[in-house]
């Protein structure tokens, strides 16, 4: 490529997001990462696409309804491009209820959903029964809905700097930036516009349950990929010495993971994994004209829900990179 447009720093799901975006749209797109593909937390394991509860609704849960409403599309054209399996599925969630109280509470959401989520997505509380993938619920309910989706995070950005690369882009370890720069460069990039990280650590299981809901109680999310593994995750660690260190708060993990779904004990930890995931004041990305690099543009904050949010951070900072079209949600903005 002899000139880029669009210059994105940072090979994570965020940038490679605006990078397949911007191509998509045309423009002649260069990545640059010096530690490549996927080598900050989108290298990770888990891989939950999970919407928040459908109450107190804002700009934050409305733009993450949209993106993971267009996440299957979006992927499904990745997956073209690259002729790579990302492990996309949106099978749906399960989660346990501990009391009448929360009964009722997940009863009530379930009639803003209807309005929230205009009817293509469905959240609904029904019967725990006593299939072997179900939570165990001390109330003997659980909620289940249809928007949640799971993919394989490290497969998934792989495939998206294939995609890129497909539509005439370039992805490098090194070069200059040239055209309009935007910096999407994960935690690091976070504490520089007063952000934190925070580590998180994720195990791998060998246990084939392709095709049944992720599960989420306790705090963790239990994904079953379609490749006969369980993602399990995550801590969320505001101070840490190791950043890819992983070590007893992971074992606790892995316990109560166990205690929640019996159905686990037993199987086979395949791989450890812990990454630092960027996050803002707010907890929302920061997207928009950068705040310390003049003339340049931000894609960051993605935390725990990058993936969810990705499709929709593509498209709208091509809006504003290509054409200067703000459709930022003023929460978002550094």
């Amino acid at each position: 490529m002899a000139t880029a447009d669009v210059t994105v720093m940072g090979a994570g799901v965020f940038g490679l997001s605006v990078a397949f975006a911007c191509a998509s749209r045309g423009a002649a797109v260069r990545v640059i990462d010096p530690h490549g593909v996927a080598a900050g937390s989108s290298g990770g394991l888990v891989g939950a696409l999970a919407p928040h509860v459908p109450e107190n609704w804002n700009e934050k849960k409305a733009f993450q309804f949209e993106s993971l409403i267009m996440a299957e599309s979006f992927w499904r054209r990745v997956e073209a491009l690259s002729s790579a399996d990302v492990g996309y599925a949106r099978s749906g969630r399960l989660q346990p209820l501990v009391d009448a109280r929360a009964v009722a509470l997940a009863r009530a959401r379930a009639v803003t959903a209807t309005q929230l989520w205009q009817g293509k997505a469905i959240w609904e509380v029904i019967p725990a029964g006593n299939a072997p993938w179900v939570p165990p619920s001390p109330s003997g309910f659980v909620v289940h809905d249809t928007l949640s989706a799971l993919i394989h995070p490290r497969r998934a950005t792989r495939a998206l700097a294939d995609a890129v690369v497909a539509l005439g882009g370039e992805v490098l370890t090194d070069g200059q930036p040239q055209g309009q720069v935007v910096w999407a460069t994960g935690w690091p990039g976070m504490v520089e516009v007063g952000g934190i990280g925070v580590k998180g650590q994720a195990a791998l299981l060998r246990f084939d349950a392709a095709g049944q809901p992720q599960l989420f109680a306790d705090a963790l999310h239990i994904i079953p990929h379609g490749d006969g593994t369980v993602a399990i995750g995550s801590t969320s660690e505001r101070e840490f010495d190791d950043p890819t260190n992983t070590d007893a708060a992971l074992d606790d993990v892995l316990a109560r993971a166990v205690a929640a779904f019996p159905v686990l004990k037993g199987a086979q930890v395949i791989e450890r994994w812990a990454g630092v995931r960027p996050r803002s004041k707010s907890r929302a990305p920061v997207l928009g004209a950068h705040p310390t690099r003049p003339g340049a543009y931000i894609a960051n904050g993605g935390f725990k829900i990058g993936f969810g949010m990705a499709p929709k951070v593509g498209e709208v900072m091509a809006d504003l990179v290509l054409d200067g079209r703000d459709t930022i949600p003023a929460g978002f903005c550094a």
